[in-house]
């Protein structure tokens, strides 16, 4: 099985939404661009709203049917490692490889001479088609990159190596994430990465490194948008240089996790893309949940009250609620609105806070990203916020099949 040139992680919190997701890209197939969606969710949002990654297929299948759609589609199984695994296997066909926790752990002696071994060939000046200069390697480099990302990679050999003995070796398509470690990784850190990766014989085909900058969770990229540039073209040229280098795919592409309303950043991917003429894959996590609550408040009265609502326990509880999400999000809490405040205003005024649009005045981006991790609180509600999106499924639907379409398949992939 083989991802497509380009490809879309979606997420759906509360499993309502798979056809107003998928009409958005039946949108960009009429306008001739042709992605892959791929409904993801992790262990940890599956624990929280209670269901199993059989409903996240369930989904998919049932989207697919209503809209007769005829190309491709995934289920990723987001996140997870040797632990989780077996909850993912029959429902899911691709699967991202979590390695963050042997991240940094010695790597056993034996592979760790064989990684030198393997590597020393590119000691000096690696020309990399695509890149101005060379990569200049040193033995130090190829140390210390083993003592950081080797075990990792043979954690991420393990994990495959297991859903392969179960799925077969051509029913599923492998990412490996490597986004949640302490620091970017450089092109040349890259490289030696997918000749780990190759040692071990991970047939990978997205892998998700860590780029500079914040890429926190429903918000705009925040950093240094030429550095950022640079290192993503650098890293296309590094996976071309794989590719053909170590016998990886050939379609080996880059996921951007955390890739929700980064707008500040698509023009620079898709030129990069277009450039380079390779894939992406890019994940929009809990958006889809946001889009809810702006549909939600859209209809008022009840709506607008279980909106509200849920922003008050989210603001009373923001301690408990952060904490998971630390490291993707920057909240300053003087800049939260309060619940009493919120409770008084009106449809409008909500969504304005909430609905990313930069250059609207009322817009709040600490507001939107507690929002963003406080679903925990719908789930509490059960059935009473899923009736809801049903009461409400038309205003809703709208609001996420444009937000993925105009905010966020438009800007990346469609010519501006």
């Amino acid at each position: 099985m083989q991802i497509e040139k380009y490809s879309f992680g979606i997420g759906d919190r509360f499993a309502h939404q798979g056809v107003a997701q998928l009409r958005a890209f039946v949108n960009a197939k009429r306008e001739g661009i042709h992605i892959s969606p791929v409904w993801n969710k992790s262990h940890r949002e599956h624990t929280t709203v209670h269901s199993s990654p059989a409903s996240v297929r369930a989904e998919a299948e049932s989207a697919v049917k209503t809209l007769g759609w005829e190309g491709d589609y995934h289920v990723d199984a987001d996140h997870i490692g040797l632990a989780n695994v077996d909850l993912f296997i029959e429902s899911s066909d691709f699967f991202t490889l979590d390695v963050t926790a042997h991240i940094g752990k010695e790597p056993d002696p034996g592979d760790h001479e064989a990684f030198m071994k393997q590597n020393a060939l590119y000691v000096g000046k690696v020309p990399v088609s695509g890149l101005e200069e060379p990569l200049v390697f040193t033995e130090e480099d190829l140390h210390r990159t083993s003592q950081k990302f080797l075990a990792g990679m043979k954690e991420a050999s393990r994990i495959y190596s297991h859903i392969e003995s179960v799925k077969g070796k051509e029913n599923f398509i492998t990412e490996v994430s490597i986004d949640e470690t302490d620091a970017a990784q450089s092109p040349k850190e890259l490289l030696l990465i997918l000749s780990a990766l190759a040692q071990f014989r991970v047939p990978v085909q997205t892998i998700a490194p860590k780029f500079t900058g914040r890429f926190n969770k429903g918000v705009d990229y925040q950093g240094d948008l030429e550095a950022f540039k640079r290192q993503f073209d650098a890293d296309l040229a590094v996976l071309k240089f794989a590719s053909e280098e170590f016998g990886m795919p050939e379609n080996l592409k880059l996921s951007v996790h955390s890739g929700s309303d980064k707008f500040s950043l698509y023009s620079i991917i898709r030129e990069a893309i277009q450039a380079f003429d390779t894939g992406l894959h890019i994940k929009t996590a809990g958006t889809t949940w946001l889009e809810e609550l702006i549909g939600l408040a859209e209809a008022g009265r009840e709506g607008l009250s279980m909106a509200q609502q849920i922003y008050t326990q989210a603001y009373r509880r923001f301690d408990e609620l952060s904490a998971p999400y630390a490291e993707v999000i920057d909240i300053q809490p003087d800049h939260l609105p309060k619940p009493e405040e919120v409770a008084l205003w009106s449809s409008e005024d909500y969504t304005l806070a909430l609905r990313h649009d930069p250059n609207s005045g009322g817009f709040n981006p600490d507001f939107r990203q507690l929002l963003h991790i406080g679903y925990k609180i719908a789930a509490e509600m059960g059935d009473r916020y899923t009736q809801s999106l049903v009461d409400h499924e038309e205003v809703i639907a709208k609001n996420v099949t444009e937000n993925l379409y105009e905010r966020h398949i438009r800007p990346l992939f469609l010519p501006t």
